[in-house]
């Protein structure tokens, strides 16, 4: 498990300032990142501070927005189901506590808004919508039945209401998905965004469940889906930007210092880009959690049932 570091309490004469840096303090020990060890401090990271600044200043509960909590993988050797399971209970808690420990430092609080984009993305991943509309309900329901009072979640049906999920990915993507081309130019020349489309093109070759071509051609395409996904992502990002204005961007993959994202981790993993939807948890025996493979946890502990559906794995 993550923990939880102790903040420090400005005073009433300190500023907004030094708030914003409390805030970010709370965030730094999660950070999720390609950087390597180097410490990070709140004047690395310029955005946030600024992004910050019209709630602290008004006295407004802060809100943070992060798409992620699409679906689970397809691929039944990383995940034990299509429905939310003990990943995303842990991860749930983990946002939910980290609101209720900035409303140490910022007294009218925080909310993160999940930004649940499997309907986005599912042609692309080949997850059913109906896996998606159920996964999405159950993380509702989780939400509710734990009493996670800071958080909230949005998705397609909210931007879009009653359209058919094909329609609503074609309005998103025509209305604010960038240009093939240049997302292409962008993936050769920058090495973020070349390393983002090499995990995305990696998830999307580990989860394909059938394919019944060659492995090099599963390879381009799944190389070619990734662009898509990528500006689907993109698109995305837009649409929340404009639903929910003046909000603090959170997001699942590394971040660099600088970015006008704050890369997040929700749970302990051996892999940076590795997230609840992707794996299942591990409870060792001193009682930390890890997220894995479900190959490989099963190999190491025993298979724990919640209300009659499979959790989590338990080392003895």
């Amino acid at each position: 498990m993550l923990t939880h570091p102790t903040l420090p309490r400005p005073g009433r004469a300190t500023g907004h300032r030094t708030t914003a840096e409390a805030v970010l303090a709370a965030l730094l020990p999660y950070r999720r990142t390609l950087d390597g060890p180097q410490e990070a401090t709140p004047d690395d990271f310029v955005p946030q501070l600024r992004q910050l600044a019209p709630a602290l200043a008004a006295g407004r509960p802060i809100v943070f927005t992060l798409p992620g909590f699409p679906c689970k993988s397809p691929n039944p050797a990383k995940v034990l189901g299509h429905l939310p399971d003990e990943g995303e209970r842990l991860a749930l808690r983990f946002l939910d506590g980290l609101c209720a420990r900035i409303a140490a430092v910022h007294p009218p609080g925080a909310r993160v808004v999940i930004c649940s984009d499997g309907h986005v993305f599912s042609d692309l991943v080949q997850v059913p919508d109906p896996h998606i509309d159920a996964y999405g309900d159950a993380l509702r329901a989780l939400i509710e039945e734990e009493g996670l009072e800071h958080l909230e979640t949005f998705d397609l049906r909210h931007a879009f209401g009653d359209l058919s999920y094909d329609a609503k990915r074609a309005r998103v993507h025509a209305r604010y998905a960038p240009d093939l081309e240049t997302l292409r130019s962008q993936t050769r020349s920058d090495d973020e965004t070349r390393r983002l489309y090499q995990g995305i093109t990696r998830f999307l070759f580990e989860d394909t469940a059938s394919f019944t071509g060659t492995r090099s051609a599963l390879q381009r395409d799944c190389r070619a889906r990734a662009y898509g996904v990528m500006q689907r992502s993109r698109a995305w990002g837009e649409l929340i930007a404009e639903h929910h204005p003046g909000a603090v961007r959170l997001s699942i993959h590394p971040q660099p210092r600088g970015s006008a994202k704050f890369g997040i981790r929700l749970l302990a993993a051996p892999d940076v880009w590795m997230t609840p939807w992707h794996a299942c948890v591990l409870q060792h025996a001193d009682g930390r959690r890890e997220l894995m493979r479900r190959a490989d946890a099963e190999r190491l502990g025993r298979l724990v049932l919640r209300e009659g559906r499979p959790s989590h794995f338990r080392r003895p």
